[in-house]
């Protein structure tokens, strides 16, 4: 029997954060409390939301109030302490522009100062400590990496002292993220050639060919935009709202399960293009994050807990 919604957690009252659709907003998360929710014809909810710092008017008066699909809802991040410092590598969620923007510590300066760059628009800018937080994920009800004060410091984060020109050899199967309009948001196979200078590298995608069709596209990219290949992970099914990559058009892409439609097929949807789509369980994976020199996926939650 297909899943279905129902046992979403977002009453109304409920304080949440929202993943926007809309051009210029897209990968930020912006809070707001649950006004109401009903059901569709279909059995998946739709939630009314007032946003707590978009407005719908010019003098900045009237809060915006948006009918959302639960897949772009998760609840509040828990809150940072206020003493706490990040250091070079860590992902962060940055506050710019009344929303928070994933991106990772790319310098520590002075005064409880970070310098953040943002892979999306390849920006890099500076932020004070107050303004930051760790980058978590929803998964499966919970945060990962989990609140401190619930889970025991275990030693998988490895402290990137090993530089990219040692993690990114000669030959090393990777993964890169484009900034090309069309493939924002997806991560495609690449092999390493060479470092060609402190921080890029040149790549040559396994799966995207050259203008020509003649050869596999190389590419310079920014380290920045690279990560180690996730390998192969045996999965028997996926639920409802779990995070996933989908292989769609030779690249990796995050979407959500909306519903589970028959043996081993699923409906996805993407929040970056308020697309849905079905699958098979086969073009899918379940989703991670390289975060801190370690890979954070749903299946490493136990590994956390006392």
């Amino acid at each position: 029997m297909a899943e279905d919604l129902n046992s979403h957690p977002f009453k109304k009252g409920a304080e949440v954060e929202v993943s926007s659709n809309d051009n210029g907003f897209r990968g930020a998360w912006y809070s707001g409390t649950v006004m109401k929710s009903k059901n569709k014809s279909n059995n998946n909810h739709s939630i009314l939301v007032e946003y707590k710092t978009l407005m719908a008017d010019e003098s900045g008066t009237k809060p915006l109030c948006e009918t959302l699909d639960v897949v772009q809802l998760r609840p509040l991040p828990p809150r940072e302490k206020r003493d706490r410092n990040y250091k070079f590598s860590d992902e962060v969620d940055a506050y710019y522009n009344d929303g928070w923007w994933e991106g990772v510590i790319t310098a520590v300066l002075p005064g409880n100062r970070y310098s953040v760059f943002f892979r999306a628009t390849r920006e890099q800018l500076e932020f004070n400590r107050s303004e930051l937080r760790l980058h978590r994920e929803w998964v499966d009800g919970k945060w990962v990496p989990p609140v401190e004060e619930q889970v025991q410091e275990v030693s998988l984060s490895i402290e990137l002292k090993i530089s990219n020109k040692d993690r990114f050899k000669k030959g090393a199967l990777v993964e890169v993220c484009s900034d090309e309009d069309g493939f924002q948001g997806a991560w495609f196979a690449a092999t390493v050639i060479e470092q060609v200078s402190s921080g890029n590298l040149l790549i040559q995608y396994n799966s995207l060919r050259n203008d020509e069709d003649t050869e596999f596209l190389t590419e310079v990219v920014d380290s920045n935009h690279v990560r180690p290949y996730p390998g192969q992970e045996t999965v028997d099914h996926f639920r409802v709202l779990e995070e996933v990559d989908a292989l769609y058009n030779d690249g990796w892409w995050v979407g959500v399960i909306s519903k589970v439609v028959g043996k081993q097929k699923y409906e996805v949807f993407f929040r970056g293009t308020n697309e849905e789509m079905v699958f098979k369980q086969s073009d899918l994976r379940r989703h991670k994050e390289w975060i801190s020199g370690k890979w954070v996926a749903s299946n490493l939650v136990g590994i956390y807990k006392k």
